[in-house]
C-alpha cells in the first residue's frame, strides 16, 4: 500500500474510533427512557412487535439524533436507510447508521447500541445488513411497523424494506402514528423549549419591525429576521420563512424573493423560532404607510379573536367548542365570508422541509370528541382576504395547554403594524 494511502486509512480509522466531541443532547437520559417506554406501550396496544423508525423527528425524539443531511433526495447509490429499531419487549433501541456517521452517533445521541454498516454497504445492501442484525438479535417477530407516511425513505426504498422484512417472515404494517401519538404530549422540559422558541420568534418579528422599509426586498427583510434569531441562539426553521408583499400576500405559501416592497403595500411575515428543534409559530401583518380604513378594520377584527379566545382557553377544551366559538366571533364581526382558513396544527420537533405537525384542526374539519390535552401545543391561524384588493392578512400565535391553564405565547402585538 502506498504510504499516503496508508496514512489516510489510519487517520480515518483514528477519527471513527477515537473522536469524542462533548455530548449535545437536549434532555436527560431518563426522559429518553420514558419516551421509549411510552412508545413500547403503544406498540403493544397496536400489536406491533418491531418498529423501524426513519423520520428525522422520530430519530430525534427517541435518541437526540440531529443531522444536516438525511439522504432524502440523494442519489440512488445513497438511499435513506438509517434508522432506529424498537422492540416491544426490550428496554433499549438499536440505532443503525452508515460508518461515516460514527462520530455523530457518539455525541449527538443517547444510543447505547449503535450498529454501523460499511461505506460499501451504503446502497440497498444496507437493508440486508439491518435485517440480518435484527434477525441475529432475535428481534424479527410477527409484525413490523414502518413509518409509511414519512417522506423518508422514499417509496422505492420503503418497498425494499417491506420486501426484506416479508422475506424474513414478518408482516409489515403502518406504524407512523405510534411515535406521533406519544410525542404529541410534551413534557415540562419540552414545553419550556417551546416557550424559548417563541421568545426567539418574537425577536425575529421585532427585527422585522425595526428594519422593514419601502424599497427593501423581501429577501433583505428575511435576512434580518433570520440573523436576529440566530444571534439569539435560534436554529434553522423547518420551513423557509415567508416574507411576502403586495399581491404576493394572496399566495401565503410563496417564497421571499428579490421583489421590492413598495409604499402602500400589505406585508405578511410568518416566523418560527426554533430551540433544540422545537418550533413556536408567529405571524403578523404589516402596512407600508397608513392603510385604507376598511383594511385596518378587517385586520383589527381578525386580531380581536385572540383576546376573545382567552375567555375559553383551558385544559381539556373540546376542539369542537373552540371551532364553534371562533366561527360565531367572526360571524358577529361580519368577516366570516372573507376567511381563507381558520384553524391550526400541532407544533413540536420538526426538521426541514416541514414544521406542520400531525394533528390539525379547523372549522372545516369534524373533530369528533377530540380535546386539547395538557401537554399539547398548537398554533392558531386567523387568515382573511382584505377589501379593495389590498391583499391578505395573516395572523398566527401559538397556544400551550398545561394541567393548570392554556395560554397564548406570542408577545408581539397582533394589530396591524404600520410602518411609517
Amino acid at each position: 500500500m502506498d504510504a499516503r494511502q496508508g496514512g489516510r486509512a489510519v487517520t480515518r480509522l483514528h477519527v471513527l474510533e477515537h473522536a469524542f466531541p462533548a455530548m449535545e443532547v437536549p434532555f436527560a437520559v431518563g426522559e429518553y427512557q420514558q419516551r421509549l417506554r411510552r412508545v413500547r406501550e403503544v406498540m403493544a396496544r397496536e400489536g406491533v412487535d418491531l418498529l423501524y423508525l426513519t423520520s428525522p423527528e422520530s430519530l430525534c425524539y427517541l435518541s437526540g439524533y440531529q443531522a444536516e443531511w438525511y439522504q432524502a433526495q440523494s442519489p440512488k447509490a445513497w438511499p435513506a436507510v438509517s434508522g432506529i429499531a424498537v422492540h416491544a419487549d426490550h428496554d433499549r433501541f438499536i440505532l443503525f447508521d452508515q460508518e461515516g456517521e460514527a462520530v455523530l452517533c457518539r455525541y449527538q445521541t443517547v444510543a447505547s447500541d449503535v450498529r454501523l454498516y460499511r461505506r460499501d454497504e451504503r446502497g440497498l445492501s444496507a437493508i440486508d445488513f439491518i435485517v440480518s442484525e435484527l434477525q441475529a438479535e432475535g428481534w424479527l417477530a410477527r409484525t413490523v411497523g414502518l413509518e409509511l407516511w414519512s417522506y423518508r425513505p422514499n417509496p422505492a426504498v420503503s418497498a425494499q424494506f417491506r420486501a426484506a422484512f416479508e422475506a424474513a417472515g414478518c408482516q409489515v404494517v403502518d406504524g407512523t402514528d405510534i411515535v406521533r401519538e406519544v410525542r404529541s404530549i410534551k413534557s415540562p422540559q419540552e414545553l419550556a423549549y417551546i416557550e424559548t422558541a417563541m421568545r426567539l420568534a418574537d425577536i425575529g418579528m421585532r427585527a422585522a419591525i425595526e428594519h422593514l422599509r419601502p424599497g427593501m426586498t423581501e429577501l433583505e427583510v428575511y435576512a434580518e429576521i433570520v440573523a436576529a434569531m440566530a444571534r439569539a441562539g435560534g436554529e434553522n426553521p423547518s420551513i423557509t420563512l415567508p416574507v411576502l408583499s403586495g399581491p404576493k400576500t394572496m399566495a401565503p405559501h410563496a417564497l421571499a424573493s428579490r421583489k421590492q416592497i413598495m409604499p402602500g403595500e400589505i406585508v405578511i411575515i410568518d416566523v418560527c423560532g426554533v430551540y433544540n428543534r422545537y418550533h413556536g409559530n408567529l405571524a403578523r401583518t404589516f402596512s407600508m404607510g397608513e392603510p385604507h380604513p376598511d383594511v385596518a378594520q378587517v385586520v383589527a377584527l381578525s386580531a380581536g379573536v385572540y383576546d376573545a379566545l382567552t375567555s375559553i382557553l383551558r385544559p381539556y377544551l373540546p376542539v369542537r367548542e373552540l371551532n364553534q366559538f371562533v366561527q360565531r366571533y367572526y360571524e358577529d364581526a361580519g368577516i366570516w365570508a372573507s376567511r381563507r382558513w381558520i384553524g391550526g396544527y400541532e407544533l413540536g420537533i420538526a426538521f426541514p422541509p416541514d414544521w406542520v405537525g400531525p394533528f390539525v384542526y379547523s372549522c372545516d374539519l369534524d373533530p369528533g370528541e377530540r380535546v386539547f390535552l395538557p401537554g399539547m401545543v398548537v398554533n392558531y391561524e386567523s387568515q382573511f382576504y382584505l377589501p379593495h384588493h389590498a391583499g391578505f392578512s395573516l395572523l398566527i400565535d401559538t397556544i400551550v395547554f398545561t394541567e393548570q391553564d392554556a395560554r397564548l405565547l406570542g408577545r408581539t402585538p397582533r394589530d396591524l403594524i404600520v410602518i411609517e
